[in-house]
Parts: structure tokens; C-alpha cells; sequence
């Protein structure tokens, strides 16, 4: 009976595995790739895209949509069998390398961008000026050598046609699951977040020391019925730089949520390897790891929709002009 029972569910999950990388997949690729798309456009705009941060985001756009593309297309190309990664050497390597590194350039971008926020909230003058689009560009160029640098072990450690493995296209040996799966956890996901965490809460106490230093002492003014008022100025933060700190702090919130369960999954998965498994436990967990495969990459879908929800009407005004410019070039 107990046999019985384990085949089944174990049907019923590779079924449901199978259904994910379908019709998930292809509908995070849709919705990923148009509004990582639109991103683009919208940034790009010279409003917004000669503002560091604003630029910043642009560019993680662009690698997440690469990262998009090498993650989520084999994805639903396996569920017909059809994924051409799982059996062949050099298309599994390159794949996971363009996969990891744009994902991590993606992150590190966004932690750049948090930096600059930091900069540019500080009472310092000398950290203000320090906030440009050239220092935005110089730490860009240098984060791309880096992650590339730092990834380029992948083309050493995957193999394809792999069997004890939660997908055929992965790392061949135990040590290259431990170098790859802590390089994922530490230097793709955790480290940046947790730099973003810290500056995150250095930005809100340098808007507290600012609206402290601006706020003058309240004075009572005299109304014509008699009445007091009082009048409290909070300072002059610029209405941009308040919009893209929401947008920043709701993008680390959604990437903490959808990336660190992957990784947390995949140093259980490196660590466990060598013990034995039954068939059901290996399916569960590999359910679980497909499952968490494409929040990562939902993770990297999302920031469109994230600006239209919390950029406020600098974003949306953006869109809505990006919409009217080419409303009116298909009338042309």
C-alpha cells in the first residue's frame, strides 16, 4: 500500500513539475520579458535615464531580461523534451553562465543603485557629490568584470546529461556544487542584499538627520478670527529621489522573497547529496527546486511592474508620455 501511494504522488509531482515549467514558465517569460521591455523604454527616456539611479535600473533591465531568456526558455522547452541544454555539453555551460552572470550583474546593479541613494540622502556634501551618472557607469563596467570573473567557473563545473542531479544540466561533481551553489548564495543573493539592508536603513536615517536639520522651530502666527496656526517646513527633498527610494526598497523586499529560498535550496541540495535518497524524496525536492527556479526568475520579471505601482508620477508620467510618443508615431 505504502509503495502504491509513493508512485503515485511521485506521478502527481513530476506531472505537476512538468505543468509548471509549461505554462508557468511561458507565462513569467511573457510578463517578464514585455515589461523588462518597457523598462527600457520608459528609463531610457532623457528625463530619467541622466539620473544615476534612474540609469542604474535601466541597465539591470537589460540583464534581467538576458537572465530571463537563458533561465526561463529551456525551462519550458524541457517540458516537451526539447531542451537541447540537458544533453549538450557546451549549450549547458554557456546557458548557466549567461544565466548567473546576468543575474548576478542584475542584483549587484541594484545594490549599486542603493548606494547611490545613500549618496545622495547623506547631510555630507562631499558624499552628495559623489552621486553622478559617471560614477553610476564607472561602477557598472566594474561589476560587469567582476560577476564575469566570478562566473566564469561555471563553464568548468556544469555538465549536461546528468541523472542524480534535480535537473540533467548541472554541476558534475560535490565540489563544484559547493563553489557554485555558496557562489550563488553568498555573492549573487546574499551579499548584495545584505548591503542594500544596511544602506537601506542608513538612507532612512540620513532623511531623518535631513528633515531634523531643515525643520525650523514652530512659530504661532496670528489669524484673523484669533486663532494659532503653526507652519513646520520638512525640507526640500526632491520629489524624484523620494519616488526612487520606494521603487529600491520595494525591489529588495521582492528579490529577498523570490531569491533566497533557491538558494537556501540549493546548499541543502549540495550538502545532501551523497546521502541516499528514496525516489519520493527525490521528487519532492525537485519539485520543490523547479518550483523555486521559477520564482527567481519571477524575481527578475517583476521590477516593471514594481516602478508602475511605487514610482509614483514620475514613473508613470514617463509610460504615459513613452505611450503618446508612440500613439502618435503610428498615426504617422
Amino acid at each position: 500500500m505504502s509503495s502504491s501511494s509513493d508512485a503515485n504522488i511521485i506521478t502527481l509531482l513530476n506531472n505537476t513539475t512538468n505543468q509548471l515549467n509549461r505554462y508557468l514558465a511561458i507565462s513569467i517569460f511573457l510578463f517578464g520579458i514585455i515589461g523588462n521591455a518597457l523598462n527600457t523604454l520608459v528609463l531610457s527616456q532623457r528625463a530619467l535615464r541622466l539620473n544615476p539611479c534612474s540609469w542604474l535600473f535601466l541597465v539591470s533591465s537589460m540583464a534581467y531580461s538576458i537572465s530571463i531568456v537563458s533561465g526561463l526558455v529551456p525551462r519550458f522547452l524541457s517540458s516537451w523534451n526539447a531542451d537541447l541544454t540537458n544533453t549538450n555539453p557546451l549549450l549547458c555551460k554557456l546557458r548557466i553562465f549567461i544565466f548567473f552572470n546576468s543575474l548576478t550583474i542584475a542584483f549587484w546593479l541594484i545594490m549599486l543603485a542603493t548606494i547611490d541613494r545613500w549618496l545622495s540622502s547623506s547631510i555630507n556634501a562631499n558624499h552628495r557629490q559623489k552621486s553622478t551618472l559617471k560614477n553610476a557607469q564607472h561602477g557598472m563596467i566594474c561589476i560587469m568584470i567582476v560577476s564575469t570573473m566570478i562566473q566564469i567557473q561555471q563553464l568548468v563545473c556544469f555538465e549536461a546529461n546528468l541523472t542524480n542531479a534535480p535537473i540533467k544540466c548541472y554541476t558534475k561533481t560535490v565540489a563544484c556544487s559547493i563553489l557554485s551553489d555558496m557562489t550563488f548564495a553568498l555573492i549573487t543573493v546574499l551579499i548584495p542584499l545584505l548591503v542594500m539592508f544596511i544602506l537601506g536603513l542608513m538612507i532612512i536615517s540620513n532623511v531623518r538627520q535631513t528633515q531634523a536639520r531643515l525643520r525650523p522651530m514652530n512659530m504661532p502666527i496670528d489669524s484673523n478670527d484669533g486663532q494659532h496656526t503653526t507652519t513646520v517646513v520638512f525640507g526640500r527633498q526632491k520629489k524624484t529621489d523620494r519616488q526612487l527610494l520606494k521603487m529600491l526598497f520595494v525591489q529588495i523586499l521582492v528579490i529577498l522573497a523570490l531569491t533566497f529560498p533557491l538558494a537556501l535550496s540549493k546548499l541543502y541540495t549540495t550538502f545532501t547529496r551523497n546521502t541516499y535518497k528514496s525516489p519520493l524524496r527525490n521528487t519532492i525536492e525537485n519539485f520543490i527546486f523547479n518550483l523555486l527556479l521559477n520564482l527567481v526568475n519571477a524575481a527578475s520579471g517583476m521590477p516593471f511592474y514594481i516602478y508602475t505601482l511605487t514610482g509614483g508620477s514620475i514613473f508613470r508620467k514617463a509610460l504615459f508620455d513613452l505611450v503618446k510618443s508612440l500613439r502618435e508615431k503610428m498615426r504617422w
